[in-house]
């Protein structure tokens, strides 16, 4: 596994980590959008990435997943947090199946693709 890190996820470095084959990218700096509106989402996300993706797990590209943690602080542009609690990433990494496997599974056995 390729495993990627930045602390802002701007999404000229992204496309390079997906460019360079990485399966994993971890990034934070948005606050998770640090307000947002319920039903809405997050207001601003700080860097250039879309609001959607100012918390949580999503694809970026066909083969690297990223995962932006909305972190436990605030900016000191606004320090304070509305519908977006702080949180500590936890994230369980387990292997792949192997080719083997896949081609030995039916779909009620073949495990889900997150996201």
């Amino acid at each position: 596994m390729r495993l990627g890190l930045t602390h802002s996820p701007e999404p000229r470095v992204l496309d390079r980590f997906a460019a360079d084959g990485y399966d994993l990218v971890l990034a934070g700096h948005t606050h998770g959008g640090q307000l947002r509106v319920p039903g809405y989402g997050a207001l601003v996300t700080n860097c250039g990435i879309d609001r959607s993706r100012a918390r949580g797990a999503s694809r970026w590209g066909a083969n690297t997943w990223l995962h932006v943690s909305a972190g436990l602080g605030t900016s000191p542009f606004a320090p304070v947090r509305f519908a977006c609690p702080p949180e500590a990433s936890l994230l369980t990494l387990v292997p792949r199946p192997s080719i083997a496997a896949a081609r030995r599974a039916t779909p009620a056995t073949a495990p889900a693709d997150v996201g």
